[in-house]
């Protein structure tokens, strides 16, 4: 936000968010700007990979909307290069439709995955919960959580290893939230799903293990065996071995 101080008095005036659409079809990139403008926010449209790169480097974004079939530098890098150093929320728009695509999109740091052709009002539904998750969007208590060498701030929105930090995505930290709160006890896929989209998941459960599968890389010393987040056959996940 940004701050504007007249005598005395302070009045903040919150900024639009902004969203980066990065997307090689003009007529496309074009109508999905304009619903979006309508709706209030403000839009910058890339029309390749390298492009959308170095837009969201020097201006950033709120939200990307990210194409995956782009020309030049494709859409799954593209999502590796932003979540490289970013949690920013990115929905990822394809034409393709296989559970093949689907998954490597997560896996590599999408949130969310569109398939065209899509309903617009529905893609803005998923834009607005998607922004409502995002850091910042919601408030928590200051609580510490620690199990072993894993620890987590919930004031700051932070997680540690060792000391040291994990960069998660916002879904991910809901994921990790949900399981250190609940202190070793199963949580259902339903709970984890509830909790990490905040009762607006349009996915299955695979969308949620491709996040706990994301989610082990960063915090397990062998993910393939995990120590932390343990499976719980029939149910869902739980925190310890």
């Amino acid at each position: 936000m940004y701050c504007y101080y007249i005598g005395k008095r302070t009045t903040r005036i919150p900024t639009m968010q902004r969203i980066l659409i990065i997307e090689d079809e003009s007529p496309m990139a074009e109508a999905l700007s304009f619903s979006l403008e309508k709706e209030g926010y403000a839009v910058e449209i890339a029309a390749d990979g390298k492009a959308g790169i170095e837009a969201f480097e020097q201006r950033g974004a709120d939200l990307v909307l990210l194409d995956l079939m782009l020309p030049g530098v494709d859409g799954l890098e593209v999502c590796r290069r932003i979540r490289s150093s970013s949690a920013v929320p990115i929905i990822m728009l394809t034409a393709r439709d296989t559970d093949i695509d689907e998954v490597v999109g997560l896996e590599m740091g999408a949130d969310d995955y569109v398939t065209k052709p899509f309903n617009t009002r529905k893609l803005m539904a998923r834009i607005k919960a998607a922004l409502r998750r995002s850091p910042g969007a919601v408030q928590k208590p200051a609580e510490k959580l620690v199990l072993d060498r894993l620890a987590m701030d919930r004031d700051r929105h932070e997680v540690f290893l060792d000391g040291q930090p994990v960069h998660l995505t916002p879904i991910e930290y809901r994921i990790l939230e949900t399981l250190m709160v609940a202190g070793g006890n199963a949580v259902t896929r339903e709970k984890l799903l509830e909790a990490a989209w905040q009762g607006e998941f349009f996915g299955s459960y695979k969308t949620l293990d491709v996040h706990v599968r994301r989610l082990r890389r960063k915090i397990e010393d062998d993910p393939a065996n995990p120590s932390y987040i343990t499976t719980v056959r029939g149910v869902g996940y739980r925190l310890g071995g």
